[in-house]
């Protein structure tokens, strides 16, 4: 009864997704930015046909990246708009207490709403990151060495993402959930840019500043993954360790310990908000 109860409102949750207006502004934006991703990587191929195959992959990867994160960018405002309204809009609207007055567990509700929402921003991601692989692949002749593993990794940052703003859906309004959820998103990478900045000059300070925010909120630790998982293996090498603190370059791939962590934090904000949704009065 409760595996269906969650099943049910997962594929409830992904219709009200498909049907939302957020769901069309995503489309609209991501088919611009790859309409402009074409344009521009077959320029990069127009202009600089001289380029030597070793500074057309360097080109390549580095334009890829600055493209993902594009797209990381748009599944990140998706993903948090798309999350509070699914819990805070029922509230606020009642819906929720007339679900609710069933026998129907909150917990299963709310983790249903998770999957649907996973299954959204898991499939938004596949399609746009694919569809942007396949562009450069067809302009310029690049394919990343783990292109599998860098769409994962961004799957699993819009998991992050949408999770938090569950959370925050639980406390305070639909609208003020998404703000602060992507808010939180750019204040991360910031911090991880600085720590990146702070690991090249071999400031300890300034480093700890990206290190803890990854473990905060793993959306950039992810994201860096990601990026290391598009890039050439050989391409920091090639630019030499000057470039260590490049923003859309990663020198390491992610570690299992971090990927344990990324999962546990999935786990505790979940129960968390559980929890919360739990204790919250209709």
């Amino acid at each position: 009864m409760t595996v269906r109860t969650v099943l049910t409102v997962a594929a409830l949750t992904l219709q009200e997704a498909a049907r939302r207006r957020v769901l069309r502004a995503l489309a609209v934006l991501t088919v611009v930015l790859l309409a402009l991703s074409a344009w521009g990587f077959s320029r990069i191929d127009a202009e600089f046909g001289g380029l030597t195959s070793g500074e057309a992959r360097i080109a390549s990867a580095t334009v890829l990246n600055l493209v993902m994160f594009g797209l990381s960018l748009i599944a990140a405002l998706g993903t948090a708009f798309l999350a509070g309204p699914t819990v805070a809009g029922d509230i606020e609207s009642g819906t929720a207490l007339a679900i609710l007055a069933r026998p129907v567990r909150r917990w299963a509700v709310l983790l249903g709403k998770w999957l649907g929402l996973v299954a959204f921003g898991g499939g938004f991601v596949a399609l746009a990151g694919l569809a942007q692989l396949l562009i450069v692949r067809v302009t310029v002749g690049y394919w990343p060495p783990a292109p599998a593993t860098g769409l994962a990794l961004l799957a699993v940052q819009a998991m992050v993402l949408l999770t938090l703003g569950l959370l925050l859906s639980t406390a305070i309004s639909p609208m003020a959930s998404g703000v602060v959820a992507v808010g939180l998103f750019g204040a991360t990478w910031i911090a991880g840019v600085v720590g990146s900045v702070g690991e090249a000059l071999g400031n300890e300070s300034v480093a700890r500043v990206g290190t803890i925010s990854r473990m905060l909120l793993p959306t950039d630790g992810l994201w860096r993954g990601a990026m290391n998982a598009f890039q050439d293996p050989g391409l920091l090498a090639q630019l030499g360790p000057g470039l260590q603190a490049h923003p859309f370059l990663n020198h390491a791939s992610l570690t299992v310990t971090y990927l344990a962590w990324a999962a546990l934090w999935l786990a505790v904000v979940l129960g968390l908000a559980a929890m919360a949704f739990h204790r919250r009065d209709l």
